[in-house]
């Protein structure tokens, strides 16, 4: 009985038990299975943290670029915000191919180091006696830079599960991302209870206010994460029926891991993804984008209104995505990844096709504002500049409505409020669940091999998005209005459908393809 036990005790967790090859019986135990997932679990904490090292500022950064240098202008913001994602852009294929070779706490402690090093950079940018801007600049692109570990962090969870555990497993990991772009700017607003003076730590010369405090506590987070990294993160690899696999990455070698499955991977599908990934995050970082511009030509708010009613739909927005990630996981076992992918294209279709403007009802024009009958060249930073600006710089009455500069707005039906909010619901569907099917799929049609550098281009590919599409909409937006800008990502999202839908059956697991694995 005792023996009986001892050998219940031992029995697989993950195994596959095919008949006929001494290959299948290796097995993954109940140590092995607790260590793994611990690991996986430090990671999505390494997810969040990056979330909210890059969200936590975001909302202070014009105010304190404009308190440390005045030459400051809202092109140079613009500047500013988009050093982040240039750095991760920069760094995701490097930190990618450095996890390939070598065990992945290395890229990652280093990335996150760079990080914190950067945070710290951005509390004393005040302190230069001059050209303080460019500072700001180089820590928030350092600050990218570090981030460029996402890619590190997903290669490793896609080599770390088996096709069963991936979809929530990635579901987990954009969750913890969603949930850290929520929470830095709640932490952003606390902070502000301390003020723009605060105090000031002559011994380090060191100044703590509402905008060097949540870089601070950015850092010291940074800190506890590679403590926790240290102690705790451990490297495995299992294929994709969840066994134990030989890797480079491990630190020592285990006799009873199976060599990892060879076999070509499906560069056509690879591409494919990263298009797709491409747009998903092209359409949402221009729909973020457009927002605030969009509700206070249309509806007449004014900027402390906009900043409040936009700032609890974005807040929305992200407790939907995070409530999408979790239903996700259930409904993927159900209907399959590709099929949810194409079902997020078109509702995001639709959520942008609903904006269009239609009716014969007009948006309050902002006369106010008439100077002349040009349409100025308006940058990506003077858009953006509307989160930040205090409503006290203006006067009691601050002019409201669309402004006549955009010639559009003299003959373009408004989109009435009830259409908004649909798109908002809609989009808030759609875009998580591309976004975590793209990663899934991705990460199974790259099969147990090494996958540090396509996940970095992939995070590339991503950061890319990030860059161009806020810039795209702007331009479009303020020289043609929304029917052309919303009817132009309307175009843009049938294309990525057509493309899905011819290389729709391409888009398998690297062991279905091999017929290793049933689908």
């Amino acid at each position: 009985m005792a023996s009986l036990g001892k050998e219940a005790e031992q029995e697989p967790l993950l195994s596959d038990h095919r008949p006929g090859s001494s290959e299948w019986n290796i097995i993954e135990t109940e140590q092995h299975y607790k260590s793994r997932w611990r690991s996986i679990r430090i990671l999505y904490l390494t997810m969040f943290l990056s979330s909210v090292g890059f969200s936590i500022v975001i909302m202070s950064i014009w105010p304190y670029l404009q308190k440390i240098d005045q030459t400051a202008d809202a092109s140079f913001l613009g500047w500013v915000i988009a050093s982040f994602s240039l750095g991760q852009m920069v760094a995701s294929p490097l930190f990618g191919l450095w996890s390939n070779y070598r065990p992945r706490k290395e890229p990652l402690i280093v990335s996150i180091f760079i990080s914190v090093a950067a945070n710290c950079l951005y509390a004393y940018v005040h302190l230069p006696a001059s050209h303080n801007k460019y500072y700001m600049l180089v820590a928030r692109g350092l600050v990218g830079f570090g981030a460029g570990n996402v890619a590190v962090v997903r290669s490793y969870i896609a080599g770390a599960t088996s096709l069963q555990e991936r979809t929530g497993s990635m579901a987990n990991t954009s969750a913890c991302q969603a949930l850290g772009f929520i929470l830095g700017p709640v932490f952003q607003t606390c902070f502000a209870l301390i003020g723009e003076k605060g105090v000031t730590w002559d011994t380090l010369k060191l100044q703590i206010n509402m905008y060097t405090a949540p870089v601070l506590l950015g850092a010291f987070l940074g800190i506890l994460n590679i403590v926790l990294i240290l102690a705790i993160l451990r490297e495995h690899h299992v294929d994709d029926s969840g066994r134990q696999c030989k890797s480079i990455n491990f630190e020592e070698a285990n006799t009873d891991e199976v060599q990892i499955p060879q076999g070509n991977i499906d560069q056509v599908a690879v591409v494919s993804t990263n298009i797709l990934f491409f747009v998903v995050l092209f359409i949402f970082a221009l729909f973020e984008t457009i927002v605030t511009p969009l509700t206070m030509d249309m509806y007449a708010w004014t900027r402390e209104q906009a900043v409040l009613y936009d700032g609890i739909i974005l807040a929305a927005l992200g407790v939907e995505a995070v409530i999408i990630f979790m239903g996700i996981k259930l409904l993927s076992k159900k209907i399959g990844e590709r099929a949810i992918l194409l079902g997020g294209l078109i509702v995001v279709w639709v959520g942008f096709f609903i904006l269009l403007p239609w009716g014969n009802q007009f948006p309050k024009i902002q006369w106010e504002d008439l100077r002349n009958n040009s349409i100025p060249n308006t940058t990506f930073g003077e858009i953006i500049i509307t989160l930040w600006k205090s409503p006290r710089e203006d006067h009691n009455e601050e002019p409201t409505g669309c402004p006549t500069e955009q010639a559009w707005c003299l003959y373009t039906p408004m989109i009435h409020l009830a259409q908004f909010l649909t798109s908002v619901v809609l989009i808030g569907i759609g875009y998580p669940s591309c976004n975590v099917m793209s990663y899934t799929l991705y990460s199974k049609i790259l099969g147990p091999k090494p996958q540090g550098v396509y996940m970095g281009w992939l995070t590339a590919s991503g950061s890319a998005a990030r860059i161009l599409g806020p810039v795209f909409i702007t331009q479009v937006y303020t020289s043609w209005g929304p029917r052309w800008a919303f009817s132009l990502v309307c175009g843009i999202v049938v294309l990525a459908i057509t493309l899905l839908g011819v290389v729709y059956r391409r888009l398998i697991a690297f062991s279905v393809r091999h017929g290793r694995i049933q689908e």
